[in-house]
């Protein structure tokens, strides 16, 4: 069929929607409902789509479109749920199971026929993990089966009106519902309302005496102190005393009116800067002992002969400073005696590149960008030089940019079902780096590795094991694919013929290097990003504040080619 998909952004879910519907045969096209009613019926006169469908809309569909066409909209809540803050809500109950549920688009938000739902467990995790975890895999489930049934034409979608389960509607969570009371709150009720406005809107709270919306929420299993009161930073972090223990916040946001008109997210001790001279830094050892329970975003551990090198930065950016720690900590790994390492293995994001909210914050943007990406440089080099052990990426979530340049820098990519990946840089205005011209070449052929970079679209996992990016696709909910990759990289150790295949890769990485040092790849890819980030003009600098600031660019159209590069 053809099928337009109708979003607010080409967010997460909506890429996911496009590149599973693209793998199953559909035609697929995609409008950005974010630059306006006629942007959609532009596109809706001039594909005439068999069927449209709303991942993620945050306004009504013109009324005129969902009257003439057939349009399903993703709604994050299950049957009878309905409002704007579904999956807050939840959070903010304390809700076990939740769910997902498409249904037909009509005059009343969230009152349409029903075409499909699926439920799914709700984990302790932030609001945008969940979304792009269990709740986008319960959406996926219910999208294909709503959109197998429309294909059908025998399918009568159920009317709310007729069915038994009560209609619920749940208005948007507002501040004054959100606000944490320091004195009252326990620590569980301070993480559940942090992750309950993870990653919008944030808490608004006040810190020494400004107002800032609180970002991100971990306990913290030590340090105690009165209640309200800041107690130490950690690697960007502030950590927060409660009325019975203490929690760590990782990033915070001014308010509108601050001096910034679009104020964005970033680490919390860059916010708060000179301010938190009093404060000690309290640094994690990268080995936790097994009873520990604190927020670090970068720990080792190791079973028998494998390593595990896990990290987990927010929204998966990683800055110059996350970069030249998870190198250092690399380096740690690499003196453990294993003979299998494996990087990454949790849930949610692995790796989108640079930190672009840092860059974007930062005095001089294009020196940031340069010291960022030279850093990440330096740890994807120090992954391909690696030749007495085999490195595995484990992917539990999406990857981006030069994220997915450092997964392919191991010598095997594991990745979660469901995870959608975007190995290119064009879309924000960039030729890229990270050793992509040698690595992304050697996995997939020259001409794959041109398409991949030119039309600058995003692939499923399943697609990328067929292009040869990724060896394995593994099957698990986001909660247990840490537990499996873990499985698999422990029967990788045991293989028979993993000596061999150590012996191997070093002659093969010798060879290459004979062939073209990996100095000249980096060499040239570093020209080409010097030219660009010292560019004033360069569009990679508007691309890149529009998108930290959350504001609308370039086509409504995001499948439309990329851009040209200087």
């Amino acid at each position: 069929m053809d099928i337009l998909l109708v979003a607010s952004a080409f967010n997460s879910l909506s890429q996911r929607t496009y590149v599973e519907l693209s793998d199953r045969g559909h035609r697929v096209d995609v409008v950005l409902a974010s630059h306006g009613d006629e942007a959609v019926r532009a596109a809706v006169r001039e594909g005439t789509p068999d069927l449209v469908i709303a991942p993620m809309l945050k306004t009504a569909l013109p009324e005129d479109v969902w009257q003439e066409h057939t349009c399903l909209i993703v709604h994050p809540g299950p049957p009878g749920d309905r409002g704007p803050a579904s999956l807050d809500w939840a959070i903010a109950t304390g809700a076990t199971r939740w769910g997902v549920t498409v249904l037909q688009a009509e005059a009343d938000m969230d009152a349409g026929d029903i075409w499909a739902s699926a439920p799914f467990r709700v984990p302790a995790v932030g609001k945008s993990d969940l979304y792009r975890g269990e709740a986008s895999d319960a959406a996926m489930t219910a999208i294909l089966l709503a959109v197998e049934r429309y294909a059908d034409g025998r399918y009568k979608p159920a009317r709310q009106s007729d069915m038994s389960v009560p209609v619920i509607w749940r208005d948007a969570l507002r501040q004054k519902e959100r606000r944490i009371d320091w004195q009252a709150d326990d620590t569980v009720t301070v993480l559940r309302k942090l992750r309950g406005a993870d990653s919008q809107p944030g808490v608004l709270d006040e810190l020494l005496g400004e107002e800032l919306f609180l970002h991100g929420g971990q306990p913290e299993d030590v340090l105690r102190g009165r209640p309200g009161e800041l107690l130490a930073t950690r690697n960007g972090a502030i950590c927060r005393a409660t009325r019975d223990g203490a929690v760590w916040i990782t990033e915070l946001r001014p308010r509108r009116g601050s001096g910034d008109p679009a104020p964005f997210r970033r680490p919390a001790a860059d916010v708060l800067a000179d301010r938190l001279q009093h404060l000690p830094e309290a640094p994690a050892p990268l080995e936790l002992s097994g009873g520990r329970n604190t927020w670090t975003d970068i720990r080792y551990r190791q079973r028998g002969h494998v390593g595990f090198l896990e990290f987990r930065f927010p929204g998966g950016a990683m800055s110059t400073g996350q970069c030249r720690r998870l190198l250092d900590a690399y380096h740690y790994a690499l003196a453990r005696p294993t003979s299998v390492l494996v990087l990454g293995g949790g849930r949610d994001f692995f790796s989108n590149g640079i930190h672009l909210n840092v860059i974007e914050a930062a005095a001089d943007p294009a020196r940031a960008s340069w010291e960022n990406l030279n850093a990440m440089d330096d740890l994807v080099e120090a992954v391909l030089r690696t030749t007495d052990r085999m490195v595995v990426s484990a992917l539990g979530g999406n990857a981006a940019a030069g994220g997915v340049m450092l997964a392919l820098a191991a010598d095997e990519v594991w990745c979660r079902a469901g995870a959608v990946l975007n190995p290119h840089y064009r879309r924000m205005g960039l030729y890229g780096s990270e050793f992509w011209t040698y690595s992304l070449p050697r996995r997939v052929g020259a001409p794959i590795a041109a398409r991949l970079t030119e039309q600058a679209l995003p692939v499923s996992a399943d697609s990328a094991v067929g292009l040869g990016l990724v060896d394995r696709v593994v099957p698990a909910s986001p909660t247990a694919f840490a537990a499996m990759a873990e499985r698999l990289a422990t029967s990788l150790a045991g293989s028979p013929g993993l000596r061999e295949r150590i012996s191997a890769k070093h002659a093969a990485r010798e060879r290459d290097e004979a062939c073209r040092p990996l100095a000249e790849y980096r060499r040239e890819e570093l020209s080409r990003m010097s030219r660009i980030f010292f560019a004033p003009d360069a569009p990679y600098h508007s691309l890149r504040s529009a998108f930290v600031r959350k504001m609308p660019s370039g086509s409504p159209r995001p499948l439309a080619p990329a851009p040209a590069l200087l």
